[in-house]
């Protein structure tokens, strides 16, 4: 599944949703009325490794890291407790994992202690059974929304 495609398939899901360019990411935000300079994040696309975060090896080609977030509690079912957040320029602890798999939904390398996933170049039957937790995802983006000041 191309990156574009997941991104116009993510923008369809409600309105009020934008695609950004966010530290080198293709990301999209919830943003109703475009309140807001970006709004909050819901998920985003990533096809370069950074500075701090080359665990996914990202470099491959065709490969890219689609990223989102998990209610806690769907989160921890799934992958057990939230690891600690990781130093600076560190990854989390990801035993059981391999981050460079393609395919796998995860926790993410850096910002699982978050509860944000991954799965790098998605097909489109794996994108497909995503689709209750992206849903999930953007009920939290939606209540986080109504909290901002």
């Amino acid at each position: 599944m191309a990156p574009e495609e997941i991104l116009r398939d993510l923008l369809g899901f409600a309105p009020g949703l934008r695609q950004e360019r966010y530290w080198g990411e293709d990301s999209v935000f919830y943003n109703p009325r475009r309140a807001a300079p970006l709004g909050v994040i819901f998920a985003s696309l990533k096809d370069h490794d950074g500075p701090n975060d080359s665990s996914a090896n990202l470099a491959r080609p065709g490969v890219y890291r689609f990223a989102f977030g998990m209610a806690p509690e769907a989160y921890r079912r799934r992958f057990g407790p939230q690891p600690g957040r990781p130093p600076k320029g560190g990854v989390i602890d990801l035993s059981g994992y391999d981050p460079t798999r393609l395919g796998e939904l995860m926790p993410h390398p850096v910002y699982g202690w978050m509860s944000w996933v991954q799965v790098l170049s998605p097909a489109p039957e794996q994108f497909e059974a995503l689709r209750p937790l992206l849903a999930e995802s953007l009920e939290l983006v939606r209540a986080k929304w109504r909290r901002r000041p």
